[in-house]
């Protein structure tokens, strides 16, 4: 974006993740979002652990962001609700930026969803906790999120991969399961536990 000014320029590189309602595996990783989530709706919960960042002259290393999605129907059609929530540890300007970012509304690869986005609910500052061990990661936000999702073992009882997606986060994702996967805030209750899951690691920007 040649017309930014530096002051809008942010990237990330650290970890994704997510759990969503759908079998393994969701259909919509293979049909870019045009087919139906076999439950018929799609409950998802998007983690992002900051490993080093920044967004303009702003730090964001070390820290964590989160986006609760619900979509009625194919992802496709729209009609999204979102629900950001941003690190508690962070100061009034990195939550700021945390909030653009995991939102969609800085650019970068989450802007996409911004035509299919109805509702958007206001950001939560809250106690996000991520960690990442293995083929295992977890997501934990007191009394809202317990997530934890883990890579599938294939040949050689090594991680499978799937390579040339078209998702948003990454052209190649783990195949993941989400071995226990919980969330419920305003008026949104998940439970994804034994459904699908992805993580991979990321380079995000604006650029």
């Amino acid at each position: 974006m040649s017309d930014q000014s530096p002051s809008d320029r942010w990237e990330i590189v650290g970890e994704y993740f997510e759990s969503c309602n759908c079998e393994v595996l969701c259909p919509c990783l293979l049909s870019r979002a045009q087919a139906r989530p076999t439950e018929g709706h799609c409950d998802v919960v998007v983690a992002v652990q900051v490993d080093r960042g920044h967004y303009g002259d702003t730090d964001l290393s070390g820290l964590n962001a989160v986006l609760a999605i619900y979509t009625p129907d194919v992802m496709a059609r729209g009609r999204w609700t979102v629900a950001p929530y941003v690190d508690g540890r962070a100061r009034p300007d990195q939550r700021a930026a945390l909030e653009a970012i995991i939102s969609g509304l800085a650019g970068g690869p989450l802007a996409r969803f911004d035509p299919l986005i109805a509702s958007r609910l206001p950001a939560r500052v809250a106690p996000i906790t991520i960690s990442v061990e293995g083929r295992t990661r977890v997501l934990t936000i007191p009394e809202i999120a317990e997530v934890t999702v883990e890579g599938i073992l294939g040949a050689g009882n090594q991680e499978v991969w799937l390579d040339n997606v078209g998702h948003f986060a990454s052209r190649r994702l783990s195949a993941a399961r989400g071995v226990r996967s919980r969330f419920t805030d305003r008026g949104l209750t998940f439970e994804n536990s034994g459904r699908n899951g992805h993580y991979a690691s990321i380079r995000w920007s604006n650029a």
